[in-house]
């Protein structure tokens, strides 16, 4: 499992953190599950992100391992979410295609790409790794893009608050609209 965490400060992306979880095969697959979460665990309280996103599942022709596959992207889902952070998913193709301009790129396209924007001249680890990385920048690219664009639609409002955010998840927009929510 690749993971990539980076710091956005207004138009500039920063590497803080990219690598590769390695699983035990001849583990029993339950502890593998728990490996993930404890992994993704350590790296939210480490870095506190604001947005987890996460590469959509592509679809093969081995049921198994599209069966594990979905188990291992659910308990990284389900931590982050339990952390309070709104997920968002990007299939490999749009990942690709925000960050090369082509939905078809190869990884080590996505690689060189992705070392030019982020400005970084460490050494690849692994593909996951990037990967990793490159849904990051994604999201990054995609929230800004929606950030951009809501805000040249909107008009301004009378009381003169600030522009508002777009909100993916029940869960984001309870904590940015908490005057609209009623407890029973």
């Amino acid at each position: 499992m690749g993971y990539g965490l980076i710091k956005c400060s207004g138009h500039e992306v920063s590497l803080l953190d990219m690598g590769v979880l390695r699983l035990p095969t001849r583990q029993d697959s339950y502890e593998r599950l728990r490996l993930i979460h404890l992994k993704v665990l350590e790296l939210i309280r480490r870095y506190g992100p604001g947005d987890f996103a996460i590469e959509a599942p592509f679809f093969g022709k081995n049921v198994q391992s599209m069966l594990k596959l979905g188990r291992a992207q659910g308990v990284a889902i389900a931590t982050a979410m339990h952390a309070g952070i709104p997920v968002t998913e990007y299939s490999p193709k749009k990942v690709k295609q925000s960050i090369t301009g082509n939905g078809n790129s190869e990884k080590e396209q996505v690689w060189k790409m992705l070392q030019r924007i982020v400005q970084m001249e460490v050494e690849l680890v692994a593909y996951d790794a990037s990967d990793a990385l490159a849904v990051a920048v994604c999201h990054f690219f995609q929230f800004r893009t929606t950030e951009l664009l809501a805000g040249e639609k909107e008009t301004p409002k009378k009381s003169g608050a600030a522009k508002s955010k777009k909100t993916d998840t029940w869960e984001a927009f309870i904590r940015q609209n908490p005057d609209k929510v009623r407890n029973r």
